[in-house]
């Protein structure tokens, strides 16, 4: 494992515990993957204490319009799902993890209308299907139209209201609770005030901790991911001692509502699933830009439909290409996508009667804690789950609608796990950080960290640009001796992500899936691999290149 000069946050200065008390599993995050880890677990007669930083249920999952992806047409096969995301993967996808995913689909997906989802069905009954980027098959499952995430949320926070679950809201966690011998055992918390302020720091100690905490799309100034998306579960689990890979492969949604040059935070998306259903993609004069591109055109994957339009973009100078769907008409736009015509409509534009604007923005992050499809990591009583994991699935990029897919599957193989066996962990009493010490990054700093971040590590990146960032980033002023914050906790989680992600894509001197070279165009055979990074006891980075398929954790790194 070669080491790497560029440093992060080690240790948070952790605010002194109050109070301590114990449960089974504590499960950090209330999107669909940690919702249903915990609605498993309790089914299974664990106790289970879930932590969120806002309310249960906020996170990426309520946001997602396009749906879930899954083999229920007549006319299509796992093998077919299985190639379409090995594609779209771009040479990185771990082929065993994906063939568990597409299989256990269904199932995933039965589950949820057994407890109630209102899926959008056909005439007959049947779930209704539609086509998104990358598929070579009508397979994604849908709800309300464009509010498949939304009802999953729905329906998962309905079935765990009577499971007997201990829900602590507006609560961060910190850092991990650690054996003598590195094994995790609980998670130091605290809630967050009305003025950002930490205050009841506590201890729940636990056999397990699951980390269902999301991506890290708000490392970037501007991102279609809510606004605490800023990767605090991927810099915990590091804290923690364990590995994380793929963190340059972010994916750029080709379509989100461009509103102006100064406009930051959360983006209005425009789910692919429109041109799925027939818009198609135009420059000012009306000229379709993806004709020629790919042999899909429009549905072309993520990263080609992104990277083509930054390509269109760079060359004439533009600020923004076109979404047509006018061809659809009012009717079907108002039945099939009516949250995408109300959030545009906000915004000033309509679908219906003329092309709305859009750029390629930051999405979904491939990259994330280092785990397998049971969510097991590289460090004894850690698992995660969701979009913060990275278990091999989707690869260099991530195929349209596997992410919630994904999530399900992994949240209800980590529970069954969890279920059959506790980890026993260890009598020794747990090391809970650094308390009274340790640093983190001045909260002030976050804007630039974001703007860095989204002018060098983009769509297309250079050797130049990314040693920008990574210098920018080292520069960048962390504080001590302050109390802790929740402003300075994501700070600090964003700086730990963006350091990680200049780094990985400095190293990866080719073009693959959605990391774009323009300095290295070309996909190179001898990468291959996947780069997978821990850190030492003072925060240097130390990095790993593995083969695709043996990308496992490595459980020697997380025990002391």
């Amino acid at each position: 494992m070669t080491a790497s000069l560029a440093r992060v946050v080690p240790a948070l200065p952790l605010p002194a515990a109050g109070w301590e008390r114990s449960t089974d599993v504590v499960v950090v995050g209330s999107g669909a993957a940690g919702l249903m880890t915990a609605l498993a677990l309790a089914g299974s007669g664990r106790r289970v204490a879930v932590v969120t930083k806002s309310e249960l249920g906020d996170g990426s999952t309520r946001w997602a319009q396009g749906g879930l992806a899954a083999v229920l047409g007549a006319d299509d096969d796992v093998a077919l799902h299985l190639r379409d995301t090995l594609v779209a993967g771009a040479g990185l996808c771990d082929e065993a993890a994906v063939a568990a995913l597409v299989a256990e689909a269904p199932a995933a997906i039965a589950l949820l209308q057994q407890l109630g989802a209102r899926l959008d069905v056909t005439a007959d009954g049947l779930p209704a299907l539609t086509r998104e980027g990358g598929h070579s098959r009508d397979r994604i499952v849908h709800a309300g139209g464009d509010a498949s995430g939304a009802e999953v949320t729905r329906t998962l926070l309905a079935a765990l209201a009577g499971a007997g679950v201990e829900v602590l809201e507006h609560t961060v966690a910190l850092d991990a609770l650690r054996s003598a011998r590195g094994e995790v055992v609980g998670v130091r918390v605290a809630r967050v005030g009305d003025d950002g302020g930490l205050v009841d720091a506590g201890d729940l100690r636990a056999h397990a901790v699951v980390l269902a905490t999301g991506g890290y799309g708000q490392t970037y100034a501007s991102a279609t991911s809510p606004a605490g998306a800023t990767g605090d579960g991927l810099a915990l689990a590091l804290r923690a001692g364990a590995e994380v890979a793929d963190v340059e492969m972010v994916q750029f949604h080709p379509t989100v509502l461009w509103q102006g040059p100064d406009v930051t935070g959360q983006q209005v998306l425009i789910s692919e699933a429109v041109r799925g259903e027939g818009a198609v993609l135009v420059d000012g004069e009306g000229r379709r830009i993806m004709t020629g591109a790919h042999p899909l055109a429009d549905l072309a994957p993520r990263d080609v439909v992104s990277a083509t339009i930054a390509a269109h973009l760079t060359a004439t100078g533009a600020d923004h290409v076109h979404l047509d769907a006018t061809a659809l008409g009012a009717e079907f736009l108002e039945r099939r996508f009516p949250g995408i015509l109300a959030a545009c409509r906000a915004a000033g534009r309509d679908l219906v009667t003329e092309p709305v604007p859009v750029v390629p923005g930051a999405h979904y992050t491939c990259g994330g804690v280092l785990a397998d499809l049971d969510g097991r990591t590289g460090v004894p009583g850690l698992y995660a789950v969701g979009e913060v994991a990275c278990t091999g699935v989707h690869g260099a990029n991530r195929l349209a609608s596997n992410s919630i897919t994904e999530g399900l599957v992994v949240a209800r193989r980590c529970a069954a796990l969890l279920a059959a066996q506790l980890p026993s962990g260890s009598p020794a009493a747990p090391r809970p950080g650094t308390a009274g010490g340790g640093t983190v990054i001045a909260p002030a700093a976050r804007t630039a960290i974001g703007t860095a971040t989204s002018r060098w590590a983009g769509v297309v990146r250079t050797a130049e640009g990314l040693a920008a960032l990574a210098g920018t980033l080292a520069a960048v002023p962390r504080t001590d001796g302050e109390a802790l914050t929740l402003t300075a906790v994501e700070a600090t989680a964003a700086h730990t992500v963006a350091t990680l992600l200049a780094t990985a894509a400095l190293a990866r001197a080719e073009s693959r899936g959605c990391h774009r070279r323009a300095d290295a165009p070309g996909t190179r055979p001898e990468w291959q691999l996947r780069l997978a990074h821990r850190i030492d006891a003072s925060g240097h980075l130390h990095t790993r290149t593995v083969p695709r398929s043996a990308a496992r954790p490595d459980r020697t790194q997380g025990v002391a």
